[in-house]
């Protein structure tokens, strides 16, 4: 039986991978490594800020990856004010709550960060509880971020329902032992399906609550 949904938050809640793309490349180039657009696929896959830096400078330190992090950051919120909600997550997010079905949030991005945008969208007043990068020590493929918000939740994995837009997110979904439904299209709709995605849809312009209990029976 559904008992609560979790979302991922960039890509998911919010259409923010372009933004993001484009602050990293800024970022990178600062700092003296200019990297192609098929090299930046990684940072759509929900990974952690810290293992993204990693993946292109190398060791850092924690002091390092702070401040590096912060600069990405500042060009991030540069773009913030056009970003906007994924077609159809407002009016399903009424409608779960509507529903009394509690949600929350399990992103992999900073904890500053997920609640800023949540808020710069006016959308925090949904959530139950928001788990964030910075509250777990492994990222997504590994389970923990969604086992900790099903717990915030006080509900059983296995009566969670998640939405997540990355191959990381579909696979820490799934070994978390919950339902998956994939935001994604084309040629990324069919990566999803492959690692485990119960379902992909485009948007959520078409989802309901009553389709989603449909995946528990």
């Amino acid at each position: 039986m559904l008992k609560s949904v979790i979302f991922d938050m960039d890509g998911v809640i919010v259409d923010s991978h372009a933004l993001h793309m484009r602050a990293w490349k800024q970022f990178l180039f600062s700092m003296g490594k200019p990297v192609p657009d098929a090299d930046l696929e990684i940072i759509r896959d929900g990974r952690k800020r810290e293992d993204i830096l990693r993946h292109f400078l190398g060791d850092l330190t924690e002091d390092e990856i702070r401040i590096y992090g912060n600069q990405k950051e500042l060009l991030f919120r540069e773009g913030v004010e056009g970003m906007d909600s994924i077609p159809g997550v407002r009016q399903l997010l009424n409608e779960l709550s509507r529903a009394a079905i509690p949600m929350a949030v399990a992103s992999s991005g900073s904890s500053e960060r997920v609640h800023y945008v949540l808020d710069c969208l006016r959308l925090s007043g949904h959530f139950e509880a928001v788990v964030t990068g910075d509250e777990v020590a492994i990222g997504k493929p590994d389970p923990a971020i969604f086992r900790k918000a099903a717990e915030w939740l006080k509900v059983r994995p296995t009566e969670s329902l998640v939405f997540e837009d990355s191959v990381s997110g579909v696979r820490a979904a799934s070994a978390a032992g919950m339902k998956c439904v994939g935001i994604a299209n084309g040629h990324r709709a069919d990566a999803l399906l492959r690692v485990g995605a119960d379902h992909v849809v485009p948007n959520f312009v078409a989802v309901s609550v009553s389709q989603m209990q449909k995946l528990f029976t």
